[in-house]
């Protein structure tokens, strides 16, 4: 019975640990997800499309973008010029990731 419970909980402990390591290697940092999905239209912060809606901290106050929230907001709903990336194409998590990495990186 011993060998049992043993054998239980080392295999429990086993799977509790493949399972946060596989999500850890899974989850991609926002840098990355920025890098990947962002910075062709807005390499450095800057937007060739829209070139006074850069992703700076001047701009995006000035434009009522200055929170997680906003950016996100952004994402899922953009003006003209940009593509949607909805919760199908970018999870609530990466989208979080790269909102992040905007406010902290420009």
């Amino acid at each position: 019975m011993k060998k049992i419970v043993t054998l239980a909980l080392t295999l429990s402990a086993t799977c509790l640990w493949l399972s946060t390591t596989d999500t850890a290697q899974a989850a991609a940092s926002g840098k990355e997800l920025f890098t990947q999905h962002c910075s062709a239209c807005h390499p450095n912060g800057g937007n060739i499309i829209e070139p006074h809606d850069t992703l700076l901290k001047s701009a995006r106050e000035a434009n009522k973008v200055n929170s997680v929230e906003a950016i996100i907001g952004k994402m899922r709903n953009p003006g003209p010029g940009m593509s949607k990336f909805d919760a199908n194409f970018l999870p609530d998590a990466d989208a979080k990731a790269i909102a992040e990495y905007i406010l902290k990186t420009f």
